[in-house]
C-alpha cells in the first residue's frame, strides 16, 4: 500500500491570505507535501460582518475544508495563523503529524498574545510591532495596516518589486479573528509534536517576543532564520526544507 501523501495546512495572519503562501508552495510541493492553503473568514474577501469573527470560526471552516482531505496533516501558522494552528490541532489531534509556527504565535492555553506583548514593553518597547500603526473602522471592530508601516514591519527585508506586489494584497481584518486566545489541553495538542521556526529580524513579533513564547509553551523543535516577519517569502526554499524535515522525522 502507497505511503499516504502529508498535506501542509498553511495558516495565514492577520491582514493577509492564502496568497502569502504562493512564493513557498512550489518549495513545499518539491519536498513532497500537498498543499492547502485557504482565506480564513474575517478577513479581506471573507471579511463578513465583523461581529461574526471568531477563532471558533476560523477552525469550525478549515475543518469543513479538511472534510475533503485525505492522509496526515501538517499545519503550519504563520504570525496569527499560529493560534488558529494550535486550537484547530487540539480540535483534530489524531489527523496531525505536527503543528509549525512561523514566526507564529505559539500561546499558553488561555493567554492572548496581547497579553505577552504587554509583559515585554517595558524592557522591549519594539514589541508593539505593528500595533501603533493600525487604523480602525466599524467602531473598532476592523483594522488595516497602511502600506508604508506593510514595508516597514513586516517586508523590509524582500525586494522593492516583492513589496509593491504584495502590498495591495494586504486586506482588512476583523478584531475577532486578530485577537485570539487558544485553548487546549495536554492530551490533545499537547501530545503534538511542535517546530517553531524563528524570524531573527522580525520587527512584528520581535525575537524576544518569540522565544518568550518558547520558553511559556516548551518542547519545540527550533529552528532560526535571518529573516523578517515573512520567511515563507524571504526564504522560502529553507522554510520548506525544515518543514520536510520535520515531518519527515514524524513519520
Amino acid at each position: 500500500m502507497p505511503e499516504q501523501v502529508t498535506t501542509a495546512v498553511l495558516i495565514h495572519g492577520a491582514w493577509a491570505g492564502g496568497w502569502v503562501w504562493e512564493t513557498i508552495t512550489p518549495y513545499l510541493k518539491e519536498q513532497g507535501f500537498n498543499v492547502m492553503a485557504p482565506d480564513l473568514p474575517g478577513c479581506g474577501g471573507r471579511l463578513g460582518n465583523p461581529a461574526d469573527a471568531s477563532l471558533s470560526q476560523c477552525v469550525a471552516d478549515l475543518e469543513e475544508m479538511l472534510q475533503k482531505v485525505e492522509g496526515p496533516l501538517l499545519l503550519v501558522g504563520h504570525s496569527g495563523g499560529g493560534a488558529v494552528a494550535t486550537q484547530l490541532a487540539e480540535a483534530i489531534p489524531e489527523r496531525v503529524i505536527g503543528v509549525a509556527y512561523l514566526a507564529g504565535m505559539m500561546l499558553p492555553p488561555g493567554t492572548g498574545f496581547g497579553q505577552i506583548v504587554s509583559d515585554m514593553l517595558e524592557q522591549y518597547p519594539e514589541a508593539s510591532g505593528i500595533g501603533p500603526f493600525l487604523t480602525w473602522e466599524d467602531n473598532g471592530q476592523v483594522s488595516r495596516v497602511p502600506a508604508d508601516a506593510i514595508r516597514q514591519i513586516f517586508l523590509q527585508d524582500v525586494s522593492e518589486s516583492i513589496a509593491e506586489q504584495a502590498i495591495p494584497r494586504f486586506n482588512p481584518q476583523a478584531e475577532g479573528s486578530r485577537m485570539l486566545v487558544p485553548h487546549w489541553t495536554d492530551a490533545r495538542f499537547g501530545k503534538l509534536p511542535r517546530l517553531y521556526i524563528e524570524a531573527k529580524q522580525d520587527r512584528s513579533v520581535i525575537l524576544p517576543v518569540q522565544r518568550r513564547m518558547q520558553q511559556l509553551v516548551p518542547g519545540a523543535s527550533i529552528v532560526s532564520l535571518d529573516t523578517g516577519h515573512v520567511p515563507q517569502v524571504a526564504a522560502p526554499g529553507c522554510v520548506a526544507l525544515a518543514l520536510a524535515e520535520f515531518a519527515a522525522s514524524q513519520m
